[in-house]
């Protein structure tokens, strides 16, 4: 009997579509349905209370929710990075126009204190924008993002996940990426709250691992440009460059589910730069990368 997953995700995950559709899921013994969440505070407040089973996100979330009492939801969990998925998978700062143009405009993040919106203030200085230089604004996950872009209630906001291909094709284009400006870089992970969802979050870490593998040696290209064109509504040319992004050793896929502690510290110390916080003069991300702290479930 196949075990049931609801995993909350911001794009839909062509990884995981491709694990069901070449039969990875149904080896792992699983029925994974995905469900598209609005935000990270709303996908984390479904993962609490039990709404969700698991979920694909940022890194920099299972640290907010783990160790941070003034995360959007005001409480802390047991939150637990299963396996490593993707390094970011293009994500980058995107405009029509080049820095000088975009002094007082506004920048979209999915909320100002998100791990994509520190890798954004880090983007955006490597540009020779500082944080006076522009305002910021919350609009959700990236596709409500690529979409309040397009319509121009933003004049700039943080991409990846075949996104930046949809805004590449309308003229935008990407000031700085983090794979250039904060490597090593973790984009996505697969997260869990507590033990109960632990050993089948760990099959489907395994299932989409292998999947990962299979197609960054090539042996999946097939099925992966049919997924991309699906789920995200990309017409064959920007189909194949999705493909090759996840090929990208510099951002694509993580093909072992291994998570890099260099990569994660990059996420802490983006935290730390633009949102330090501490409890009693000591900082509350200080036990995230020590041995044993749980943040990580062992392979």
């Amino acid at each position: 009997m196949s075990t049931s997953l609801t995993l909350g995700s911001f794009t839909p995950s062509v990884l995981l579509r491709v694990a069901r559709d070449t039969g990875a899921l149904a080896e792992a013994g699983l029925e994974v349905t995905e469900t598209p969440v609005p935000s990270s505070p709303g996908q984390f407040s479904a993962l609490l209370d039990g709404s969700l089973d698991a979920v694909l996100t940022s890194p920099d979330n299972v640290l907010a929710y783990r160790y941070s009492p003034t995360n959007p939801l005001g409480r802390t969990a047991d939150a637990r990075i299963v396996s490593a998925v993707d390094r970011g998978l293009g994500l980058g700062l995107y405009a029509a126009s080049g820095p000088a143009d975009l002094r007082g405009g506004t920048f979209g993040v999915d909320v100002p204190g998100s791990g994509f919106a520190f890798a954004m203030y880090a983007l955006a200085e490597s540009v020779g924008l500082g944080r006076d230089d522009y305002e910021v604004v919350a609009l959700g996950s990236t596709p409500k993002r690529l979409q309040a872009l397009l319509r121009g209630e933003c004049a700039a906001t943080m991409l990846n996940a075949g996104n930046e291909l949809h805004a590449e094709a309308a003229g935008y284009r990407a000031l700085a990426t983090v794979s250039r400006t904060c490597a090593p870089y973790l984009g996505t992970v697969l997260a869990v709250v507590g033990d109960a969802q632990l050993e089948p979050a760990g099959r489907l870490a395994a299932a989409l691992a292998r999947t990962a593998a299979g197609v960054v040696a090539g042996r999946l290209d097939g099925p992966t440009t049919a997924a991309a064109a699906d789920a995200l509504g990309l017409p064959p040319p920007l189909a194949e460059r999705y493909l090759a992004r996840l090929k990208d050793p510099a951002d694509g896929l993580v093909p072992d589910g291994a998570v890099d502690p260099a990569a994660i510290r990059t996420i802490l110390d983006l935290r730390r730069r633009y949102r330090p916080e501490t409890d009693g003069g000591t900082d509350v991300f200080a036990p995230a990368l020590a041995a044993g702290s749980g943040l990580l479930v062992a392979p």
